[in-house]
């Protein structure tokens, strides 16, 4: 009877020991997203950006700039941050990452310049020529850059991002490689594929689907992070439904709907299985809230997954986790 009870106990705690063993191999979220705004127009207090860093760090870097400073506010306002809006804007955010130079994606950070600190604005050569031509002037704000108009106030630093090409990011853990996107060809936008050690995050800007623009832009990204996938690296992608599946195609301005989205999606499963796609958070961004398009795109999205992906709506100022 002692031997019995002994060896209870002791398979009791080999149990046990493997059980905790097992909780303590679950990995850790990779990164974390505080979304400044999440839609594609109208409302000027909520357009697209959205802050990332690595698990553990505090220095973040923007994937677009539509808003800054009212997102931070509903951010700190939500407990994610404890400091006052304008010090997480000039102390935590390291750098912009901007898509494309739409004002809904840039617009933040042309109103805040004023009040920001030093740091890079990163982008492929396309959208810095137009921020440099168009934008940081003194014809239509004080050039806070270090090319273009004189005198160059030198605040924030041009960094030409090279297609496929990882680039470390000042001042944070993360590094990025850009890709190409069709947006309403011959207009051009950007994919940033972020990094940290082996932990990837996709974020795409506004794009049209591939049979609407003539193009294999979306399917050259996603034979490229197909790998990922497959290896359960990719930790979450970011992209863009703007209008519902009625708005007309030749109305659609480079955007997606509902149906073109899962589409696209459905080309990415076949390079990875279905099954690993699963396992890939979709977050759904830039909904144009005219009407009641936002509610019709989450309905349409929700009848057409038949991929039964995992699709996320974020919400400003509310941090997310990958």
């Amino acid at each position: 009877m002692l031997m019995f009870r002994l060896l209870s106990r002791l398979l009791f705690f080999v149990l046990l020991l493997g059980v905790t063993q097992a909780f303590g191999q679950q990995k850790k979220a990779a990164f974390k997203v505080v979304p400044l705004g999440i839609r594609g127009g109208l409302d000027e207090s909520n357009l697209s950006g959205y802050l990332v860093a690595p698990t553990g760090s505090d220095n973040y870097v923007s994937l677009d700039a539509g808003t800054l400073h009212y997102g931070l506010r509903k951010a700190v306002e939500n407990r994610v941050f404890e400091a006052a809006p304008g010090e997480v804007l000039r102390n935590n955010v390291k750098g912009y990452l901007i898509s494309h130079p739409h004002l809904d994606h840039l617009a933040g950070l042309i109103i805040n310049s004023p009040d920001d600190t030093p740091k890079s604005i990163y982008g492929l050569p396309f959208m810095i020529q137009v921020l440099k031509d168009k934008y940081f002037t003194w014809q239509s704000w004080a050039n806070f850059a270090n090319e273009g108009d004189k005198p160059t106030l030198n605040k924030y630093q041009y960094t030409y991002l090279k297609e496929n090409e990882a680039t470390p990011l000042a001042n944070t853990e993360l590094q990025v490689r850009a890709f190409p996107l069709s947006h309403s060809s011959p207009d051009q936008s950007a994919a940033f594929l972020l990094q940290h050690n082996q932990d990837y995050l996709l974020y795409l800007g506004d794009t049209g689907a591939d049979a609407i623009e003539g193009s294999d832009k979306l399917q050259q990204l996603w034979q490229e992070v197909a790998p990922l996938v497959k290896n359960g690296e990719l930790k979450a992608i970011f992209i863009e439904v703007s209008f519902p599946n009625e708005q007309p195609e030749k109305q659609l301005f480079g955007h997606l709907t509902p149906r073109l989205l899962m589409s696209e999606l459905e080309k990415l499963s076949k390079l990875t299985g279905t099954t690993a796609l699963r396992k890939v958070p979709v977050v759904v961004t830039h909904m144009k809230p005219s009407g009641d398009n936002v509610q019709k795109i989450m309905a349409q999205l929700k009848e057409g997954n038949r991929l039964r992906l995992n699709l996320v709506y974020p919400e400003q100022g509310r941090m997310l986790t990958f």
